[in-house]
């Protein structure tokens, strides 16, 4: 059985199709993957974060956003949009793109699922590391209490920390404080008892 060649496209093309689409869909290497809907506890896990670096922030010049907006990775062929996106400092925004896609993210959060997390893991961390910008990745399961904190050393080389315990803190740099595990999965229950307060 012969296989149909793949359609590849430019960014400036992703970026009409996306404009025009009802959903919201991933551009990497020429290649577009529509992004599916979200579980609930994904949502919730998402909503938690983003409220903690809200209140964590308060009136430091600095910002988060949650799935709306989008990210890219130029010297990585990347756009797309990431659970959560955090930056101290001033935002750099590629004007070129509309809405426009922030260049400079300082943390990204991750929640994984079971139909991304090889690719949050493997590939898409390939790519994003490619943003000088980028401090600190972090990947929070949505089935069970685990966080992990992927933090780039002052020789371009990442170190990963894992937690499991509500108390347990994730420290975020530059200047952007903790989150504890508690923040993260508040209100979430899983199988064997209650994630955090």
């Amino acid at each position: 059985m012969s296989v149909l060649p793949k359609r590849y496209f430019t960014p400036e093309e992703y970026l009409i199709l996306e404009n025009q689409a009802t959903y919201k869909s991933q551009y990497m290497a020429g290649e577009i993957y529509a992004m599916a809907g979200a579980e609930p506890v994904h949502i919730e896990i998402v909503d938690n974060i983003s409220f903690a670096l809200k209140t964590l922030f308060g009136d430091r010049p600095c910002e988060s956003y949650t799935t709306n907006l989008r990210v890219r990775a130029e010297a990585a062929d990347l756009y797309t949009y990431p659970d959560v996106t955090a930056l101290c400092g001033e935002p750099v925004f590629d004007r070129s793109s509309r809405p426009p896609a922030l260049l400079n993210p300082q943390v990204i959060f991750e929640v994984l699922s079971p139909s991304t997390e090889t690719f949050d893991r493997g590939e898409k961390f390939l790519r994003y590391r490619t943003l000088a910008s980028l401090t600190d990745y972090v990947l929070a399961a949505a089935e069970f209490l685990r966080v992990e904190h992927h933090a780039r050393q002052p020789d371009g080389s990442w170190i990963m920390t894992g937690y499991r315990q509500p108390a347990d803190r994730v420290p975020l740099r530059p200047r952007a404080g903790e989150l504890t595990l508690a923040q993260i999965y508040r209100r979430i229950a899983f199988p064997g008892g209650p994630a955090g307060a």
